[in-house]
């Protein structure tokens, strides 16, 4: 477990690795205006995660069981798929990350945060943030100007910011990745068998 401290608001974020569960201190919040969303919203279930693109964890699930997850539910219109905009450390890696997918409009946001997950490790390992994010907006359509015009934006960046300490103090998530899943709260990196079994809880309660 890594605590993290976030420079340019009061709370004290975390970023997990290790798998967690714990009852849900709050009913699960609905699908807002400017979530995210991928699969039908008639889906009998919803999936709702919180996640950082700076977040190595994140990563390694939007990476390795993520494109399973969708093919089985989302595709299938077995469930609605929620992502929420969390910011961990190092938060200049997650708010640059979060800005440039928004830039690329909502029908390629999905599309780019998965190329930003593939090459976060290549970000670290070479420190090049600004080459590695540009070359991935480059590759989807924007140019040089578009991408400084994008991380340069004070309103998006300050939304951001906000909605992110909202998730923090309104939904009491101070993890990454978290799982909403009807009922539950799923904390750390999940298997595929962990959201099944999920899903499948979710299913009986309707």
């Amino acid at each position: 477990m890594i605590r993290l401290n976030r420079r340019l608001a009061a709370a004290a974020l975390l970023c997990l690795g290790l798998a967690a569960s714990g009852p849900l201190r709050a009913a699960q919040p609905m699908v807002r205006p400017d979530d995210m969303t991928l699969g039908s919203p008639k889906a009998p279930v919803t999936v709702i995660e919180y996640a950082s693109a700076s977040c190595p964890h994140c990563a390694r699930f939007s990476n390795e069981v993520f494109p399973a997850f969708k093919a089985k539910y989302i595709d299938t219109g077995r469930v609605r798929y929620v992502f929420r905009e969390y910011l961990t450390e190092p938060v200049e890696v997650a708010a640059a990350g979060f800005m440039m997918a928004r830039c690329a409009g909502k029908d390629n946001y999905f599309k780019v945060l998965g190329e930003i997950f593939r090459d976060q490790e290549k970000m670290y390992q070479t420190g090049d943030l600004r080459g590695v994010l540009l070359t991935i907006g480059e590759d989807n359509g924007m140019t040089e100007a578009q991408y400084m015009a994008c991380l340069t934006n004070a309103a998006a960046k300050d939304a951001l910011f906000k909605k992110a300490d909202g998730y923090y103090h309104n939904d009491h998530i101070d993890s990454t990745p978290t799982f909403l899943i009807g009922g539950q709260k799923l904390e750390g990196e999940q298997s595929l068998a962990d959201l099944d079994k999920a899903i499948a809880k979710a299913r009986q309660g309707k």
